[in-house]
């Protein structure tokens, strides 16, 4: 910072006096004394843009509540296949074990942080891909391809198999002592390695390890059962009851197996992620082994046809975007035109989605699921309608609305049948993926 200058008295006076001789801000320091900023901004003449009505509306189950915890992308994923074994039996109320996914999402993501670390044993601490993984360690968050690797490789249950646990729904203090756990196994293993141990004295050290982490998981969540009663009761008020089924039975023969004919679709419109590319990144993952994360980065209008022809389908769809800007949680809305933060305070606040990426302001934080949409006469978007999984409390009954504007600036992920793509697109699909660095905004895990 060698050309850097302090800030000096005569600026001050300087911007004391604009501020001071600017109406504008004067009144809304006024408002701002009193009230929430989100509502001095608040846009009224946007509501009715908003309004929770879609021409295209799928019938979905009332929402779920990952509670104080970081699993959207798993409720999300859940969400879509439960529609699939509710239609086939007409069930009204009906939810997958999100807890059981997501022990096993947690089990494979240790498994994967250890083997990174035996992978990395030969670097500095303050190499920058080794310190990504030692700080991101193991999270809630996670990635469509993610959910798969887990769903092809231990199956679903319902929720009645393996219910959540205090711990499952409240993972803040439990994470903490995971991390604490794992920076002390990071730690051995590294001196093992400058001690000269070879790697299968690594590998042996980390099973073992592994066995721990196991017993600890299923004191929190529960041990994940090896098979189970399907149990149901329709909404004309029948019984059923299937017995002695596996999770990989139930995924395969009860809610289609089919989880490989998907794809992650993105939004980066960024200088380092053409068009008509597929992406992956280096060292995100859970499953050691399993589906590698892969996106085709196509034009935002590309993405909503592919979204919009999987829900005239009649098949809710899985996406990511970023949650933390321009909405009402309680009202249930996404919308950037219905906050005028510029106005409040007469200053340009434009960010483009590019530089909101690359400048790491905006990222995909979370999931949630697409169950409708209202198409103008010219069968243009101006809505969509969202299943999101913070409990029915919220919006209308727990489903949200956002803006077509909203959905342009931040979503950045959608995932559909391949089918749902054009021929050119998907011949797209098999091409070698670009690498991008683990801390890429693309990699950001939805929680």
């Amino acid at each position: 910072m060698e050309q850097a200058k302090a800030i000096q008295e005569t600026m001050l006076e300087q911007y004391g006096g604009d501020y001071r001789a600017n109406p504008v801000l004067t009144a809304v320091g006024h408002a701002l004394s009193k009230n929430a900023l989100e509502n001095v901004a608040f846009v009224q003449a946007a509501r009715p843009q908003t309004q929770f009505r879609f021409s295209l509306e799928l019938e979905t189950l009332p929402v779920t509540n990952q509670k104080k915890s970081g699993r959207c992308w798993i409720f999300a994923g859940l969400n879509l296949l439960r529609e699939r074994i509710a239609k086939k039996y007409n069930l009204e109320q009906f939810e997958l074990s999100q807890n059981y996914t997501a022990f096993w999402d947690k089990f494979e993501k240790i498994n994967y942080f250890l083997e990174s670390v035996i992978d990395l044993r030969d670097r500095p601490v303050d190499d920058r891909v080794l310190t990504h993984i030692l700080t991101t360690g193991v999270q809630d968050g996670g990635q469509w391809d993610m959910f798969v690797s887990l769903v092809e490789k231990y199956g679903v249950v319902p929720k009645a198999a393996m219910d959540e646990t205090a711990q499952s729904s409240n993972t803040a203090t439990m994470n903490a002592v995971l991390r604490q756990g794992l920076t002390r196994c990071a730690a051995l293993l590294r001196r093992m390695h400058a001690e000269g141990k070879g790697l299968a004295a690594l590998q042996a050290e980390k099973e073992r390890m592994l066995g721990e982490f196991y017993g600890m998981l299923c004191a929190c969540f529960g041990e994940p059962p090896r098979s189970f009663d399907f149990e149901y009761v329709d909404k004309e008020k029948h019984y059923g009851i299937v017995r002695s089924l596996t999770p990989q039975q139930f995924y395969q023969d009860y809610l289609g197996g089919d989880l490989g004919e998907y794809v992650s679709v993105i939004h980066a419109p960024t200088g380092d992620k053409p068009f008509g590319r597929t992406y992956t990144v280096d060292y995100l993952g859970n499953v050691v082994g399993g589906r590698p994360i892969r996106y085709l980065n196509v034009p935002v209008e590309l993405l909503k046809e592919a979204v919009i022809a999987q829900l005239k389908a009649g098949e809710t769809v899985w996406f990511g975007s970023d949650a933390g800007k321009f909405g009402d949680s309680e009202e249930g809305t996404w919308d950037d035109c219905a906050y005028d933060y510029a106005g409040a305070f007469a200053m340009d606040l434009s960010v483009s989605k590019e530089d909101g990426l690359d400048l790491r302001w905006s990222a995909m934080n979370h999931a949630m699921t697409i169950t409708g949409v209202n198409l103008d006469e010219a069968g243009a978007p101006t809505k969509w309608k969202i299943q999101n999984s913070w409990s029915d409390d919220r919006g209308n009954k727990g489903y949200f609305v956002m803006s077509d504007s909203w959905f342009n600036r931040f979503v950045y992920q959608a995932v559909v049948r391949k089918e749902y793509l054009p021929a050119a697109q998907q011949e797209l699909l098999g091409m070698e993926p670009v690498h991008l660095h683990p801390w890429d905004p693309m990699g950001t895990l939805a929680d």
